[in-house]
């Protein structure tokens, strides 16, 4: 054992050292701007699996030593709005991705971000990593007090209260979210043990001459003081030397002197430590590789391997830096990588026991075991601001990135509240984010709020989508719509109208909005019902579906529609499947219908079950746009395990309506969908 131990350990430092050849030869002489982060992203992860391989070669860990390897680290961060959650997720990427232990996260967030990282985390369910959340709003008081002129603003003052926030905890690393790791982690913790007996602070050299300037409201520092974007903190040391009283009674003095702070909690930190340079030790520059415009870290890249990226400026990526390409290249590789790759687990601090042995298989366990996937999630993707008026409806509809161009068209018809959610890859979510933030009609909608949910498997868990915007909404109704129907211009203020008449509002009732299609890709679109009407006549425009899935729709009985003058009632028939303006509170879909077929129809059965009333609204509609067909379309009309495989499920949903509500339906009188040709 120790023989095959020994050669292991040679073996790897053979790798290494070629690699190290390989990154070498990659950046000397300046040529940073010229390396393909595919070939950087090729060396991380080649070295990560010759990593992984060869760990089952080293002898067993013992307990003595599986306990002290298998510890979590502890890492902190301040989260608060739309742009601190994307910074957060791809950070998370290049810390998970380097990783060989445990981790244990501590998040002081707002509200905003408390629900939109709880649910990144509980969807993304990595292995070994333990997540806290603390409400900033408990500790705001404590520094509300401070003179402060950063963009930033408020929060980053918070990163002086981890000693406080956590009582328990020995010691922890605190980032900023603009930040992209290279290396593990664990090495930057392990600095902790060069701490002498006093040092309680671990900091990287400010690598610009702001605090040289001889300005009279520049705070004072040790020479160029001390980055805070990387903090390494021996909490307990902190706590028994009073931090809290320490850091409030030099600023407040400080503020007296040189005013407000111009870099928030960097200048109470050089300000403290200037008056207490032994609490601190020098981290080395590579753990904060600097990038502000005026940087001086090219110092430190030229001659070392930078192990932690730091945008540090206002403009972020799009920082002036001679070798900027290049660095922006290894933001690049974590920003579009699969964030899904990071879910392995550390089998040297995983139990792993249980039957081996393969369990049998049947042909629809490629259908269903897509049912019992976890889809990474992140709400509200951009900035989202709007406040409900009376009798509110929000568009609740979802999509993949090959229907992002009908969003703009949307928004030319509907002036209210919408909520939608993204089914994408990592690549495509950055693409889709930049066209969003790009497009002139979309930029002034703030009452828009964007999910994404990251793909996952082979089917698309198109109810599940819907259930993710519907959650996220803020009006009492929601209009359950799919993102290729216009609306009606208008139709928006006619709900709520419609709404405003109704006493007792839509308890048990759901208004169904007549849907038509046209099957031009070019065609004029009906100004009102009386246009409509006129279009039906000339064939330019149908009942929806009408020659290939008419039971889906024909119960909402468009011949009485087309002389109706007020909404009327309709009865529930198979496969019904209508448009419909229902309460926030209406049960979600069934999550375990995925691609095509079946999905909204087992929801209006739901509904029916529950004995709601389905109301005709006479002076709305909604018109298809054609477009080309899904790729789980084609699944189901070329795979006759499919569509089997999808008629157990919805047997299954039947049988399941009868256990729940007492409810029984013949089998025979409902289908899935038919092919279409």
């Amino acid at each position: 054992m120790a023989r095959r131990g020994i050669i292991s350990i040679l073996i790897i430092c053979i790798i290494l050292f070629i690699i190290s050849l390989f990154e070498y030869a990659a950046v000397s002489k300046n040529s940073y701007g010229s390396i393909r982060r595919r070939d950087s992203f090729k060396a991380h992860k080649l070295y990560s699996d010759l990593r992984n391989s060869l760990a089952t070669d080293e002898p067993p860990l013992n307990d003595t030593n599986r306990s002290r390897r298998c510890e979590p680290m502890h890492v902190g961060f301040v989260c608060s709005g739309h742009k601190s959650n994307l910074y957060l997720m791809t950070l998370l990427k290049s810390i998970l991705f380097h990783r060989n232990k445990p981790l244990h996260f501590h998040l002081i967030v707002n509200k905003f971000s408390d629900k939109v990282l709880r649910t990144l985390f509980e969807t993304w369910d990595i292995p070994q990593v333990t997540v806290s959340f603390y409400d900033m709003n408990d500790y705001l008081p404590d520094i509300r007090w401070v003179p402060n002129s950063h963009y930033s603003g408020i929060y980053g003052l918070l990163k002086l209260l981890f000693p406080t926030v956590l009582p328990n905890v020995e010691k922890i690393i605190i980032l900023d979210t603009d930040l992209i790791f290279t290396s593990d982690i664990d090495e930057l913790w392990q600095l902790f043990n060069n701490f002498d007996y006093l040092h309680a602070i671990g900091l990287v050299e400010n690598e610009s001459d702001f605090y040289l300037s001889k300005k009279s409201t520049i705070w004072p520092a040790i020479g160029r003081g001390y980055n805070t974007g990387v903090i390494l903190y021996r909490l307990d040391r902190l706590r028994n030397m009073q931090w809290d009283k320490l850091w409030t009674r030099v600023s407040k003095k400080a503020a007296l002197m040189y005013g407000s702070t111009s870099l928030g909690d960097q200048d109470i930190m050089n300000t403290v430590l200037k008056q207490y340079p032994h609490l601190v030790y020098d981290v080395p520059c590579y753990w904060n590789t600097q990038l502000s415009d005026h940087t001086r870290s090219e110092s430190c890249y030229k001659n070392n391997k930078i192990k932690v990226v730091h945008w540090n400026s206002p403009k972020k990526f799009n920082v002036n830096n001679r070798d900027g390409e290049y660095f922006r290249s290894i933001y690049k590789t974590f920003l579009e990588m699969n964030g899904d790759l990071v879910r392995s687990v550390l089998y040297d601090c995983h139990n792993i026991s249980g039957d081996n042995s393969q369990n049998q298989r049947d042909v629809c366990d490629d259908f269903t075991k897509g049912t019992l996937n976890k889809w990474r999630t992140l709400l509200f993707f951009r900035n989202f601001e709007y406040i409900p008026v009376d009798y509110d409806v929000t568009f609740v509809a979802q999509l993949s990135y090959d229907r992002l161009q009908m969003v703009e068209e949307l928004t030319k018809h509907w002036e209210g509240p919408i909520s939608l959610t993204l089914y994408v890859t990592d690549p495509e979510f950055q693409q889709a984010n930049k066209y969003l933030e790009n497009s002139e009609i979309l930029q002034e909608r703030t009452n828009i709020a964007y999910h994404a949910v990251f793909k996952n498997g082979d089917y698309h868990p198109i109810n599940m989508l819907r259930n993710v915007g519907l959650r996220n909404v803020n009006t009492p109704y929601v209009f359950l719509a799919d993102i290729d129907f216009l609306p009606m211009f208008g139709l928006y203020n006619v709900i709520r109208n419609t709404l405003s008449a109704s006493p007792k509002g839509l308890t048990k009732k759901a208004l169904i909005i007549p849907a038509f299609e046209s099957q031009r890709y070019r065609n004029r679109f009906p100004r009102n019902k009386v246009e409509l009407l006129q279009m039906l006549e000339n064939k330019s425009l149908f009942t929806f579906r009408f020659d290939v899935w008419a039971s889906g729709h024909s119960p909402t009985n468009y011949t009485r529609w087309r002389n109706a003058k007020s909404p009327y009632t309709v009865k529930w028939e198979p496969d019904f499947e209508p448009y419909v303006v229902v309460r926030r509170d209406v049960t979600e879909y069934d999550g375990r219908f995925m691609g095509f077929g079946w999905n909204k129809v087992s929801h209006i059965m739901e509904l029916e079950c529950q004995d709601y009333e389905f109301l005709v609204m006479h002076n709305a509609f909604i018109v298809h746009q054609p477009h080309s067909p899904s790729y789980d379309i084609a699944k189901f009309r070329m795979s006759p395990i499919y569509r089997m495989c999808l008629q157990n499920l919805k047997e299954l949903f039947v049988e399941g309506l009868k256990t729940k509500y007492g409810r029984s339906f013949d089998n025979k009188k409902v289908s899935i969908d038919p092919i279409i040709s």
